[in-house]
């Protein structure tokens, strides 16, 4: 059974994908059994993150056509917080990327924290694994925010970009030692507000202390 999942992954089969996700998220019996057979794959992790109404979406947006217009395919999580009643996803978000649900070159699953503090699923390392074994380009996986608690992101991603709007300052001051511990890359969203010029200059000066603690400048 196990083996025939992840025969019928490995050939792109979405289906077959959704399943066996499903299977581990709900812990179904024997799961760890398709863990166990799967091989070792090096597939690009990009990690979105940032406080919400940042426009974390929109950037994952932006990514996907990137991405499908050079003629590659991408593998989305997308991390909702939990319904209290359910612990099921709240949904709300992903309506921005309803274009993408039907191409062929994209798949995207919403996934809820079910209480996990690290803004993530707590089986986002098992169910990253089972989409590096499908055929995608890159993987993207969109967490709930940010904050000291959701340095988790990092050591999943490859690359971890931080998205933040220009009112965002007295965010950024609070949460500034969290964030030089993920961010690869700051992304400044909503920048045709005229403040966005003051806060991207802003955001440098309250970071360069920090710059010196890593090999390169963390691009804005």
């Amino acid at each position: 059974m196990w083996q025939e999942y992840l025969d019928q992954i490995q050939k792109g089969d979405t289906k077959s994908l959704a399943r066996a996700i499903t299977l581990v998220e709900n812990e179904h019996p024997g799961y760890e059994e398709l863990l166990q057979l799967l091989p070792i794959a090096s597939t690009k992790v990009i990690g979105i993150t940032g406080p919400p109404g940042a426009g974390k979406s929109t950037l994952v947006d932006g990514l996907l056509d990137k991405i499908v217009t050079s003629g590659k395919k991408a593998g989305v999580i997308c991390v909702d917080p939990s319904s209290p009643f359910n612990m099921g996803a709240l949904l709300g978000d992903r309506i921005r990327m309803s274009n993408w649900y039907t191409n062929p070159n994209v798949f995207i699953r919403s996934l809820a924290t079910r209480g996990s503090m690290g803004g993530l699923h707590p089986k986002i390392i098992e169910i990253t694994d089972l989409l590096k074994v499908f055929p995608f380009d890159y993987i993207i996986v969109e967490t709930v925010g940010v904050g000291q608690s959701e340095i988790e992101i990092a050591g999943l991603a490859d690359v971890t970009a931080v998205v933040l709007v220009p009112e965002a300052g007295d965010e950024v001051q609070t949460m500034k030692a969290g964030l030089m511990e993920i961010a690869d890359i700051f992304v400044v969203n909503k920048s045709d507000r005229p403040e966005a010029d003051v806060f991207v200059r802003h955001l440098k000066q309250m970071l360069a202390p920090s710059f010196s603690k890593h090999y390169h400048e963390v691009p804005v």
